[in-house]
């Protein structure tokens, strides 16, 4: 932050560096925000959608609505959950929230 202010423009030098400092300052608050903001997102973004395409049937998971179930059966955009003997439910695979246990554990 130091450095910033010691490139910020002083009062009576003309104007000529202070396009240059301009420039150096959005290219440092863009790149805050890109490494405090876009790339944890982006992370986040690369989990979750190594998580569900991961499912696989008799993974415990918890839907975004607090349904536990297990899944019986998956398709390419929902997966079948069973929430209690003989009652199943069709969910959207983007719905499934957490997965709680794998089918080996």
């Amino acid at each position: 932050m130091e450095i910033l202010l010691a490139l910020a423009p002083q009062g009576g030098n003309g104007g000529g560096g202070s396009m240059v400092s301009t420039i150096i300052m959005f290219g440092a608050i863009f790149l805050i925000f890109y490494f405090m903001i876009i790339r944890p997102q982006q992370k986040r973004a690369k989990e979750r959608e190594k998580l569900l395409s991961n499912l696989e049937k008799g993974d415990k998971v918890v839907t975004s609505g607090g349904v536990h179930g297990i899944i019986a059966g998956l398709d390419e955009k929902t997966v079948l959950l069973q929430i209690s003997d003989n009652v199943k439910i069709k969910v959207e695979r983007s719905a499934i929230n957490a997965v709680i246990s794998k089918k080996g554990e």
